[in-house]
This record gives structure tokens, C-alpha cells and sequence, in this order.
């Protein structure tokens, strides 16, 4: 049995159930032990805390899989998680396109499985898991008889932990290029070139939540990407809706997917850098009933904190300038870095700059086949935000 030993003083956390072990909180490790092996972790006076997989070359050296010591870390125990995980979400109502494997919110840390329908898209971002990608592929052939699994590695926080950028079939190869249905629409999905894993599952059940705000409305959408909050807003009944988005490709994709709803005679988008345009349009006096942003996450350490905060509020006070009075704001973050009460706190600050009131209509995070276990930060990343603007 490898083992590794946690030094005598250091903070609670791993003892009270996180399941990340920094460089810095570990003793010494067995000699033994290869970087990707699965090891036992004792406290410092030798009692059991848990089993995860080790990496020397990474600033988290620990990352736990359990807290059972009898637990036994082999192909049959990540088809058993993976079925839990399954169970899980179909109990919540997702059973058709989901998150089926949310990383350390479902006990597999840095383990994505992303299910669009018959097909999925895998993500293993850490050495201890990448392991065990095989045995992972053969529990969901197991479990789901898929139609095509895909492997979307081509993220650089792989290279944190050694590991090369990647992407590929991991089955048989079929074409990437797929529809799913949402909320009764129509999507096209690519699993290839699309972003992330080709889809943003994580706003499904919030993009529900426009529905009545946008009845009969003049709709304008910045950071549209494929344009699925835009589409829904006008299969909810707006007027009209315009979609900003900077990619053309993406742009092309949304127009593409407000034909296939037939929406595309009140639903379009066009190619433009949102910042520049929100601006000057909001110098030339246009308006609308609804403005819905929905940006990138402008920060991926904490060293960017800052300049995250003012480009969110810039792009929120320049997206209330254009709201109607009585109109609506919608608008998201998608980084756990801004935490909720710093983010409801950015939107403030935009709307005191902006001169506007506002006030609450919904306040969500991501839809719920994305878990958030309390007491880790990193599960709870995304802020969803319906404001009135008076």
C-alpha cells in the first residue's frame, strides 16, 4: 500500500472532507509511489483520511477519490461512481442531455462527462484520472450502449499537471456535428469545435427563466456564442431579438439554429465585439426591453481579480444604459474566482454608475446536474441574474 502522510499542523480542511491536498500540507511520500498512482493518505500520527491519486509535478499533490478505507480503486469502482452519478441526475429530471460527471462534486475530481443525448464528450484534466480514461470509457459502453464518445483535452490546465493538450474518438468515429433538443427547441452541437465540450449545459434550466420577461419584447444579446438564450427568448415570444457575438463561426451557428427552430424571421445575429458596440450604441441613445449578457469569464487566476471586476462592471453598466425603464438585465458570470456576493456587488456598483435602480427578479447558479458540495469554491462558479432596471 503507497502511502502518503499529512504534516502535523496544518488547516482542518482535509480532515473535514476537501478533497484536495496541496504540496505544501503533505509530510512525505512513499518512494515508491509514480506520479498517476492511487495512495492511501494518513493524518501525521498514521490514521487513515482517505484514497486519491498523486502527482509530484502538480501543485495539488492529493486529490481523494474516498474516505473508505475499503474501497478498492479499479475499473469496477469507476463504473459503480459513474452509475451513481447517473442515477443521480435522472432523479433530478436529466435525462436527456446533462453533466453526468461533475469532477469533485461527484467524488471523481477533474473527471467531465458531458451526455448530449446518445453521445458524450469526456474531460480528464488531472494525471490520476487521464489513468483511468479507458476504464472510464468501458463503463459508459457498459451503462449506455453510446452512439460515439469524444475526448475534448484540448484545455491548457492539462499541462499543469504534465499532461499534453489532446483531442479525438475515443469509440468508433461518427460525425460530430449533432442536434439535441432544450426546453423543446432545437440545437445544433459541435462536439469538435465547439466551446468546452461544444455546449453550455450549465444555463439550461436558466434560460427557462426569461420566459415572461421577454413576451412581446425588444431583445438585444451580447456574448451570444451559438445564440441559445436569444433562440429561446424568441420561441418565448419577443418581438425581435438581436445577437452580438465576436467569433463569425459562432455567429454563423446561431443564425443556423434560429432557422432550425423557425425563428430566424424575428431572431438574428451579426458579428461584433460587444464592448465596442454596447458603448456606442449607448452613446447614440438606442434602447431596448431586454439585455442579456451572458460574457466569458474574464479571469483564470486570482492574480486577475481586479481586472475581471471592472470589465464586469463595465459591461454591465454599459448593458443597463441601454435597458428601457421597467426593461429587464440578464446577466451571468462564469467564474468561480467572483464569488456570488462579490458579483451581486459588481452589479451595484454598475448600477449606481449607471444612475439606474434596480431590482431583483431571480438570482440562480448553474442548473442543478452540476452540483455544488458547500465548503468547496470551486463547484459553485456560475451567477445567473434577472434585474429590473428602472
Amino acid at each position: 500500500m503507497l502511502t502518503a502522510k499529512l504534516r502535523r499542523k496544518i488547516s482542518p480542511r482535509v480532515i473535514n472532507g476537501h478533497p484536495w491536498v496541496f504540496a505544501n500540507e503533505i509530510d512525505t511520500v512513499d518512494s515508491a509511489a509514480q506520479d498517476g498512482d492511487v495512495v492511501t493518505l494518513v493524518s501525521h500520527d498514521g490514521r487513515f483520511v482517505g484514497q486519491g491519486y498523486y502527482n509530484s509535478q502538480s501543485q495539488i499533490r492529493l486529490r481523494l477519490l474516498t474516505r473508505d478505507s475499503k474501497a478498492v480503486i479499479n475499473e469496477e469502482y469507476f463504473q459503480d461512481q459513474i452509475a451513481r452519478c447517473w442515477s443521480y441526475r435522472k432523479q433530478l429530471g436529466y435525462t436527456e442531455n446533462c453533466r453526468l460527471v461533475f469532477g469533485e462534486a461527484d467524488g471523481i475530481p477533474q473527471l467531465i462527462i458531458d451526455k448530449f443525448n446518445d453521445h458524450f464528450v469526456i474531460q480528464t484534466l488531472a494525471l490520476g484520472i487521464d489513468r483511468w480514461k479507458p476504464a472510464i470509457v468501458a463503463a459508459l459502453e457498459k451503462i449506455f450502449q453510446p452512439k460515439g464518445i469524444y475526448e475534448r483535452n484540448d484545455v491548457p490546465v492539462r499541462e499543469l499537471e504534465g499532461l499534453s493538450q489532446q483531442k479525438g474518438f475515443l469509440s468508433a468515429p461518427f460525425d460530430t456535428s449533432i442536434k439535441i433538443q432544450e426546453n423543446g427547441l432545437s440545437f445544433h452541437v459541435d462536439l469538435d469545435k465547439g466551446q468546452k465540450t461544444g455546449y453550455f449545459l450549465d444555463q439550461q434550466d436558466n434560460r427557462r427563466a426569461i420566459q415572461h420577461i421577454v413576451r412581446d419584447a425588444e431583445v438585444l444579446g451580447a456574448f451570444t456564442y451559438t445564440g441559445t438564450f436569444e433562440v429561446h427568448a424568441a420561441h418565448y415570444g419577443a418581438r425581435s431579438v438581436l445577437g452580438l457575438d465576436i467569433s463569425a463561426s459562432a455567429v454563423e451557428m446561431a443564425n443556423a439554429n434560429a432557422a432550425l427552430n423557425g425563428l430566424a424571421d424575428r431572431c438574428r445575429f451579426e458579428t461584433a465585439n460587444a464592448f465596442d458596440v454596447l458603448k456606442s450604441w449607448g452613446k447614440e441613445g438606442k434602447s431596448y426591453d431586454v439585455v442579456m449578457l451572458d460574457p466569458p469569464a474574464f479571469t483564470k487566476s486570482r492574480e486577475t481579480i481586479q481586472k475581471a471586476i471592472t470589465g464586469y462592471k463595465e459591461i454591465n453598466l454599459r448593458g443597463m444604459k441601454l435597458v428601457r425603464p421597467g426593461g429587464f438585465l440578464v446577466t451571468s458570470s462564469c467564474t468561480n474566482l467572483i464569488q456570488p456576493e462579490l458579483f451581486l456587488q459588481i452589479i451595484e456598483m454598475a448600477a449606481k454608475d449607471a444612475r439606474r435602480k434596480i431590482r431583483q427578479v431571480t438570482y440562480q447558479t448553474q442548473s442543478a446536474d452540476h452540483p455544488i458540495v458547500w465548503g468547496q469554491e470551486n463547484t459553485q462558479y456560475l451567477k445567473f441574474l434577472i434585474v429590473q432596471v428602472q
